[in-house]
């Protein structure tokens, strides 16, 4: 009866140990795939934000060139944003002198024709 249970434990064991390894190689194919799918994100990113620097030369781009042109990107972009934000201030600030240059103009005219 004690072999019988041995065996039984020890089936059971191989069993788990077989599971174990499937899902080992499962795990290590989603990995491969996971990583795969990074490099061409990292890839296509490069493309989008500098097709000159990207596939190329053949060469896998580094997650650091990722990580600076992006970077760069959202640095362009701040520096736009303030400079949009900078034109609008500008266009408020000529908009107000024009309208006020246009009422003394007309204030002008009235003095003017109250003259004539």
């Amino acid at each position: 009866q004690a072999e019988e249970e041995l065996k039984a434990a020890c089936s059971q064991q191989a069993g788990q140990l077989q599971e174990m390894r499937r899902r080992e190689r499962l795990l290590r194919s989603d990995v491969q795939r996971a990583e795969e799918q990074l490099e061409s994100f990292k890839t296509r990113v490069m493309q989008v934000c500098s097709p000159s620097a990207a596939g190329s030369t053949g060469e896998s781009v580094t997650e650091q060139q990722v990580i600076e042109k992006v970077r760069q990107i959202s640095d362009e972009n701040q520096r736009s944003h303030e400079r949009e934000k900078s034109l609008q201030k500008e266009l408020s600030s000529r908009l107000a002198q024009e309208k006020e240059m246009s009422a003394n103009i007309k204030v002008f005219k009235n003095s003017l024709q109250k003259l004539q």
